[in-house]
């Protein structure tokens, strides 16, 4: 099945897609009643509406339960190392994100201040259904898979050579994901997907690859986050990007950009590039880090 969070009438709530994903009826049950048991595969009742909404009249929101935290990790794709002259790390690398950076599959991406070098990066992402516990395969504890494009700022901490994962991976409105979560039973059960994905900019393909050659499984990834942070119900885990990114050939977004981040047997992220923040004069005095030494 695939389950959205919309909004519509101004209010927002989730919702069951028909087969046609042109209608969704809305789910009254609690998440927190539903996901848990989808993600053990049992039948459960979603008390979901008569009535029908058509999914155009809904705006597409994030598929991120209010109080659910967003999780990210890098460096999982040998091709993505190898052009960057990297060799693989020991373990993964993590990172947290705020919900504040997410939009929805057809909102704007925000280009923000403090970069001139804005990056695109296709990634399949985990949603958590229930607590790990003493599952013996993690990925078992999965209400199913999203489409996500990590955008970051490839010039953040230049200035004193460090990394500045806020800067890069946390800023307003800049990751979108969803359109919708696909549920693990239509995607083989658990285990490590095997889905093609592709990324492209006006129309030009930058990245195409399989999650097949993540470095770190979904297993791995979710072990390795739930011994620093025990996972829990609507958690989000960005798995990753593959090669072809603008940092590998200095290619980088620039305002106005259409980009389509799609995932065989997911969806499509489709968003255009906003016109860069400008911050006003009260906000951009001190050290803010700006990459080019302001």
């Amino acid at each position: 099945m695939r389950l959205a969070r919309v909004e519509s009438g101004g209010e927002a709530f989730w919702a069951l897609l028909d087969p046609d994903l042109q209608r969704l009826r809305r789910i009254r049950e609690p998440f927190s009643a539903w996901a848990p048991a989808l993600g053990q595969g049992r039948a459960t009742r979603l008390g979901l509406d008569d009535e029908r909404l058509e999914l155009s009249a809904c705006r597409l929101l994030p598929p991120l339960q209010p109080g659910a935290r967003v999780f990210g990790v890098g460096l999982n794709y040998r091709s993505h190392l190898e052009r960057l002259g990297s060799s693989p790390p020991a373990h993964p690398l993590a990172y947290l994100k705020p919900d504040s950076a997410l939009v929805g599959a057809h909102d704007e991406v925000a280009y923000p201040a403090l970069t001139g070098q804005l990056d695109y990066e296709v990634e399949l992402v985990a949603v958590v259904a229930r607590p790990l516990g003493d599952e013996p395969r993690a990925s078992a504890c999965l209400l199913g898979y999203t489409v996500g494009n990590d955008v970051s700022a490839r010039d953040a901490g230049r200035r004193i050579a460090r990394l500045d994962l806020l800067t890069q991976k946390a800023m307003d409105r800049t990751t979108p994901v969803g359109p919708w979560i696909v549920t693990l039973d239509e995607l083989g059960g658990p285990g490590q997907p095997e889905l093609d994905m592709s990324l492209s900019v006006n129309g030009e393909l930058r990245q195409q690859d399989n999650s097949r050659q993540m470095i770190f499984p979904v297993d791995e990834l979710l072990n390795y986050l739930d011994a620093r942070i025990s996972l829990r119900p609507g958690d989000l885990v960005f798995t990753g990007s593959t090669h072809g990114v603008g940092l590998e050939d200095g290619r980088f977004l620039a305002p106005g950009d259409m980009v389509e981040a799609h995932i065989e047997g997911l969806g499509t992220l489709c968003n255009r590039i906003g016109t860069p923040r400008i911050l006003s004069p009260a906000r951009s005095v001190g050290r803010l880090g700006w990459p080019t030494g302001e």
